[in-house]
């Protein structure tokens, strides 16, 4: 560094001189990189021609000049609206010129002021300034004083994690009473940005500026722990990683000079064993060994290292050729099927179809069943019945709400925390290639920006794809042929065609009482004793019980809410029981009230007598056939058409062409004339609160319609099921099975059912056909005819008395009903 000489030290003005009058224009010098404030000494190197220039203006004058921070460090020629125009005044203390022509100066900000007028721009600048007067303090409170200390005690915190803090630093921050000049402190001692130094130059009032400063600190105090702590870790880290390293190279210098092989070699040659068991397939086998060989130049403790064990481990464990022998006695598979299932036959028939096959084809490829039915019927647990039946291991995947695709295709190997696809997973639990793999809710995937789920089942769920299967992770292909695939759905609508086109599906249709009665004697009631601790000597159930419980305390197509209520029964005997109030219980139909309360459904309406106006209909939902009740009414009005029971648009148009069917045959239908124009028809469909769509309720709504016009009641004891058109014709519907088992449940004996529809019945149980009265038709005449009663014959007086004492005969028509 160049020596000056003691001329070009310059000293402008004595340190213990007070602060001096401020004059109105000053010369202004932009800084960069720095807030001053008031009281801050700093030192600042001045290198721009027009700040030299400033400071030789103040130099030569009083040695005040206008310090003022420029918004964007980087210019080098800031223009006026480029620099804030609240600053600081200072006055120079230390001038010492440098020989390449820059200056060194020593400055004290004295107050703070604002720019009001820039009074010259050429050579440097000079501006007018109006001085800013904090806002004056009556005395120091008790808030201000917490405030202060809080202040101060952040700030020894800070500088004590830099490694900062001395005595005459807290000296010093004790010694300031004004919180003005503390804030201003504090705040030129921290790394702030400029805007927010800025901001804190600006706030006038010196408890504001305060508090403002006892914010930065607090996020300042967060950082600089934290930073610390990393620090430390980093330190502590990279100590422990040598100390390991060391210790390491001197255990391998020791067992070469034992003569015995280390860690590694021992995981390598396990590794090594390991994939020569698996017996993979070439390509696969070839990848192990490559990725072994990887491993094997790496570092045991590295990232890269466990990333590469844990694909070997996969690769390993996967059962590429491990399988079980099937079991293809037929006999012995239909007494399994018949002691885990009752009926079913239709499943039953298909199982033992593939056996058979299998049994003169064994290399014939798995089948992807599809099972779907309302909840209950027993999907699942017919899938382990398959699984017993054919000794082999069974894998359950419930598919509901999986919106991600890599949940079936697997991750790459990149992402951290990558596995294999649901499938592969399933395979290795199973330790077999070959089992039953069952995959619930297919009707509930979902889809998303991370992909289609639906779309990765597809090469899965195709026997002509699925023998070269691609996981993701694994990155080799699979053999998915040997496995079994069955997958249950609640409906088919959900499910993308593409899916649902390989695929076999087998629709399981809801339960009559004969069976749900010998699935409880069989199943479930044995299974509920045994899991509540009891016994057949401590509880039994009275004949009519169960029956009694199915029809007023159960209301659905399966039998999960049947094995509830039994398991109510089974859990109050036990209490009472382990209480001593009892030794055993029979459970009757005069005390189950006792046991599971009053009677939890009750028919829908009365139905003792037939009404005007009310026709039963039947709908299929996803829990199986239901009744539906239709209401038709007239009220004076100006002939519009009212729907409600949250209708869908299907059902809307249903009933729009029921009206126009009795518009169009009115004289035929013998309905009142001008009787349209004067009534509003109301329909409603009860259970106001549940959405109600689908094309099966037109004769129901075109029956209620014409009954209330013609004042004809429909019979009670009389459900439909249909669609009709403008003509009148009689459309055929789906789910008649489901329908049926609905009617049967509502104690209903008489379906009206499409013409078209009659090859189905060949699919409806004997017991049940047996049970009901099935009426074809294919016009909606011949609905009328098996729905509709006689119009009552009305006694009618022979002669009725006006004022003038003669009689007029009664009207020829009857009024409308309301």
């Amino acid at each position: 560094m160049a020596e000056t000489d003691k001329d070009d030290l310059v000293t402008i003005i004595d340190e213990e001189e007070g602060i001096p009058d401020i004059p109105g224009i000053l010369p202004l010098m932009p800084v960069r990189d720095v807030v001053i404030f008031t009281d801050m000494l700093l030192p600042l190197f001045v290198g721009r021609k027009k700040s030299i220039r400033a400071v030789e203006e103040s130099v030569g004058k009083d040695g005040l000049l206008f310090l003022a921070t420029q918004k964007d460090p980087n210019t080098e020629d800031p223009q006026p609206d480029e620099i804030f125009e609240v600053g600081t005044v200072g006055r120079i203390l230390r001038l010492l010129k440098l020989p390449d022509g820059r200056a060194k100066t020593l400055v004290q900000g004295i107050c703070k002021a604002r720019i009001t007028r820039y009074v010259r721009k050429s050579g440097f600048y000079r501006v007018k300034l109006e001085t800013i007067d904090e806002t004056p303090m009556e005395e120091v409170d008790i808030e201000i004083e917490a405030l202060m200390r809080n202040v101060r005690e952040y700030s020894e915190k800070i500088l004590a994690l830099r490694g900062e803090l001395s005595t005459d630093v807290n000296t010093i921050l004790e010694s300031i009473e004004n919180p003005g000049k503390l804030a201003d402190l504090v705040a030129s001692n921290l790394k702030l940005k400029i805007e927010e130094s800025q901001e804190i130059l600006e706030i006038v009032d010196p408890v504001e500026r305060l508090k403002k400063v006892n914010e930065l600190l607090s996020r300042e105090m967060n950082l600089s722990a934290i930073q610390a702590k990393i620090q430390s870790e980093v330190k502590d880290e990279i100590s422990k990683n040598q100390r390991d390293y060391f210790l390491r190279e001197q255990m391998r210098a020791i067992h070469r000079e034992l003569g015995e092989a280390d860690d590694k070699t021992r995981e390598i040659e396990e590794y090594q064993d390991k994939i020569r068991k698996a017996r993979m397939p070439k390509e696969a086998r070839e990848e192990a060994l490559k990725q072994l060989r990887r491993l094997e130049q790496m570092h045991s403790d590295s990232a890269e290292a466990t990333i590469v064990r844990t694909y070997l481990d996969w690769m390993v464990e996967v059962p590429w050729s491990k399988s079980t022998r099937d079991m293809l006695d037929i006999e012995y598979a239909r007494k399994v099927l018949d002691r885990e299932h009752y009926g079913l036959e239709k499943i039953k028939d298909r199982i033992l179809e593939f056996l058979s096959v299998r049994k003169l084809n064994p290399k014939t490829k798995g089948p992807i069943l599809c099972f779907v039915g309302p909840p209950g019927v027993g999907k699942t647990s017919l899938g382990q019945a398959i699984a017993k039946a054919m000794k082999r291991k069974f894998v359950r995947l419930s598919l509901g709400g999986i919106h991600d695709e890599a949940e079936i295709r697997g991750h790459r190997r990149t992402y951290i925390g990558a596995l294999p696809g649901r499938i592969i997973q399933g395979l290795k639990q199973s330790k077999v290639n070959n089992p039953v793999f069952m995959m619930d809710e297919i009707d509930k995937l979902g889809s998303d920006f991370r992909g289609d789920p639906s779309s990765a089942l597809l090469e899965a769920l195709d026997p002509e794809q699925n023998g070269a299967f691609s996981d993701h992770y694994l990155n080799q292909p699979f053999d998915l042929s040997k496995v079994m695939f069955i997958l249950t759905a609640n409906l088919t609508d959900t499910i993308p065609s593409a899916l649902l086109d390989r695929m076999e599906v087998i629709h399981l249709s809801g339960y009559t009482e004969e069976e749900k009665a010998a699935i409880a004697d069989r199943h479930l009631v044995p299974r509920q004793v045994k899991e509540n601790g009891l016994s057949g000597k401590r509880i039994r159930f009275s004949q009519g019980v169960i029956d009694l419980m199915i029809n007023e305390y159960t209301q659905e197509a399966g039998v999960r809410n049947l094995e509830r209520e039994i398991g109510s029964i089974c859990r109050k005997v036990a209490r009472k029981i382990a209480e001593g109030k009892a030794k055993s219980c029979q459970v009757t139909c005069r005390n189950l009230a006792r046991f599971l309360g009053p009677p939890k459904y009750m028919p829908e309406m009365d139905k003792e007598e037939s009404q005007v106006g009310l026709a039963t209909g039947l709908a299929w939902t996803h829990v199986g056939g239901e009744v539906l009740y239709v209401e038709t009414t007239l009220m004076p009005g100006k002939g519009e058409l009212i729907l409600t029971g949250q209708l869908g648009e299907v059902m809307q148009e249903s009933a729009r062409a029921a009206l126009s069917y009795a518009k169009t045959h009115q004289k035929r239908l013998k309905i009142q004339r001008n009787l349209f124009e004067r009534y509003d028809i109301h329909i409603h469909v009860p259970a106001g609160a549940i959405p109600k769509d689908g094309p099966s309720a037109g004769i129901a709504m075109a029956t209620a319609l014409i009954s209330a016009l013609t004042g004809r009641a429909v019979d009670q004891d009389v459900a439909m099921t249909g669609e009709i058109t403008l003509r009148g014709r009689v459309l055929p519907i789906g789910g008649l099975k489901e329908k049926a088992l609905g009617a049967l449940r509502g104690n209903v004996y008489t379906v009206v059912i499409p013409e078209k529809n009659r090859k189905e019945l060949s699919e409806i149980p004997a017991n049940v056909k047996r049970k009901l009265k099935f009426i074809t038709v294919g016009h909606m005449d011949e609905v009328l005819g098996a729905a509709l009663k006689p119009v009552p014959r009305r006694k009618t007086a022979a002669k009725r008395k006006t004022s003038g004492g003669k009689a007029k005969p009664g009207p020829k028509t009857a009024p409308p009903p309301a």
